[in-house]
């Protein structure tokens, strides 16, 4: 069964693993998305996430038809507000107009009163950010969102939102919903640190690099299979999807996977996952699936542990070079007679 872990600042409790949902109504029909939906509550999950642009609504109506059958109050349901829901021209960003506009759209498709957690998809640079912070306020004040949390926000942009937020006396962010991976790392230099300092919950997407991680791709490969994801991209011309990641650090990254798999007798993706659920600033990653076969594959990233020596072989395999201010020297520079200090 998942562990229950706290969202972020608040006393909100919320599985380890959250069932991510933009598969549904794309690569998963309304049955076998009701099936998943049902699976994952009876392994102890209760934290679903979608967006008001995953299959252009269905999925948010799939997760409303599914919720009639359950108790709304047991489940944390988040979605998203920011990209394009129609074809007026007001009808995106993270305007007061818009988003009033999405979220009474959203709680139709989701035949709900309230959303848990509403996050804004990503930053709009069009849109003064104390616009967008007041309207998610009215809406907490109102009764129609209970928290507020951000997406694929820069470290800057990040802290900027929490600092308006804290001066202005507006709602504050709850979570951040950042990709990161063994495959993408960056995430640790700015923001998995401010989220740490701000007590804010980390609820990474992509965490197995959208089928990197899984082990289906080997070094021999000159291109992806036509039956999978980066496939079918690479076939429509966007090839450097695969170019970009198919290079020796990948490669060397998923022999070992495999290895430790083989030893842990765990699927390769249930060790990338594990990785990422054993990152102390990790709430609950954002685990998709096309079907009920590969979700319960997925839930079985927990209730076990990687050792150290495992996640420090990960670590290393999987690093990239930092550069400053982020390398060693400028972390020696930094911490120069504080070195007993133990950071927050």
């Amino acid at each position: 069964m998942l562990k229950m872990k706290y969202l972020g600042w608040s006393g909100v409790r919320v599985s380890e693993i959250c069932l991510g949902t933009m598969t549904f109504g794309w690569r998963a029909d309304e049955k076998e998305s009701h099936r998943m939906l049902n699976l994952f509550v009876e392994n102890g999950g209760n934290f679903i996430d979608t967006a008001d642009v995953y299959g252009e609504g269905e999925s948010e109506r799939i997760i409303g038809g599914w919720l009639r059958g359950v108790d709304r109050d047991e489940m944390v349901i988040a979605t998203k507000v920011r990209f394009r829901s129609g074809k007026g021209a007001n009808d995106i960003g993270l305007t007061r107009k818009h988003i009033i506009s999405a979220v009474k759209q959203s709680l139709r498709r989701l035949g709900t009163d309230y959303i848990d957690l509403y996050q804004v998809h990503a930053w709009d640079p069009a849109t003064p950010l104390e616009e967008t912070l007041q309207v998610l306020t009215n809406l907490v004040e109102e009764g129609y969102v209970r928290y507020i949390g951000a997406s694929n926000f820069r470290g800057w942009q990040l802290q900027k939102a929490l600092d308006i937020s804290r001066s202005m006396g507006l709602e504050r962010f709850l979570s951040l919903q950042p990709q990161y991976s063994l495959l993408c790392r960056a995430t640790e230099f700015e923001l998995l640190p401010l989220c740490r300092a701000e007590k804010l919950g980390v609820l990474p997407w992509s965490p197995l690099k959208g089928g990197w991680l899984t082990g289906k791709y080997t070094r021999d490969m000159q291109e992806p299979p036509e039956n999978t994801r980066i496939g079918e991209r690479f076939r429509e011309g966007e090839r450097e999807r695969w170019y970009s990641v198919a290079n020796e650090r990948t490669w060397a990254l998923l022999d070992a996977l495999r290895e430790i798999a083989l030893t842990e007798k765990k699927t390769v993706s249930q060790i990338a996952l594990n990785w990422v659920m054993s990152k102390k600033e990790v709430t609950s990653p954002i685990i998709g699936a096309s079907n009920s076969q590969q979700l319960l594959e997925n839930l079985g990233a927990s209730g076990w542990s990687l050792s150290r020596e495992q996640m420090e072989l990960l670590d290393r395999l999987s690093s990239i070079d930092p550069g400053y201010p982020y390398d060693e020297r400028a972390e020696m520079q930094q911490r120069a007679g504080r070195e007993d200090f133990e950071l927050p």
